[in-house]
């Protein structure tokens, strides 16, 4: 069976425990390094960024976390996102991150809660009709390098999620809907990394 990790420091891990455990998909809460092990990839879901590199750091967890996102696949979302990018902008963008790919993420690029809202996309990879993305105190991914696959932006081309190899990032939450098809696709990818 897949194993797949759900980064549970801070945030939003459970829910993304249900799409997964739908899907007939081990998953596996990872509060500490030995967590790590065995896993087929790693989630390191929505909350808040700053907070879980934080306790990552604490915990001595940053160099694990950095050495397997650069050998398995490991998809960020929204805070997961900042957590795996090279480069953060905006408020707090001296805070820790893995720096494992090659992006740069803009925080809060939308406000404050408040202004959180749902958009209809089209993602390079998912068929069928539009997906119902909802952002919260979302960022955006900005300056992608060459080796960067966007794969969905907003009518105002401003990029909410991408690929590079075996990592994924999106700004948007998945586990929020009822929709699989953005954790089908990282199953995906990790299926192909297994090969």
């Amino acid at each position: 069976m897949t194993r797949i990790g759900i980064l549970a420091l801070q945030g939003d891990f459970l829910e993304h425990k249900q799409p997964l455990q739908r899907m007939g998909v081990e998953a596996v809460e990872v509060r500490q390094i030995k967590h790590l092990d065995g896993l087929d990839g790693l989630i390191i879901p929505g909350g808040e960024s700053t907070t879980f590199a934080i306790i990552a750091q604490r915990l001595g967890m940053i160099e694990p976390l950095r050495q397997f996102a650069r050998a398995h696949p490991t998809w960020g979302t929204c805070a997961g996102a900042i957590f795996l990018a090279k480069t953060v902008t905006g408020k707090a963008s001296d805070q820790i991150s893995l720096g494992v790919m090659d992006i740069t993420v803009r925080r809060n690029a939308f406000g404050r809660q408040i202004d959180s809202f749902v958009a209809l996309l089209t993602i390079d990879g998912i068929a069928g009709d539009p997906y119902q993305a909802v952002f919260i105190r979302a960022p955006i991914i900005e300056s992608p390098r060459d080796t960067v696959d966007v794969l969905a932006t907003l009518a105002d081309g401003r990029i909410v999620a991408a690929r590079q190899g075996h990592l994924l990032a999106t700004s948007f939450h998945p586990e929020l809907t009822d929709d699989d098809r953005v954790h089908a696709l990282f199953l995906r990818m990790v299926a192909k990394a297994n090969q």
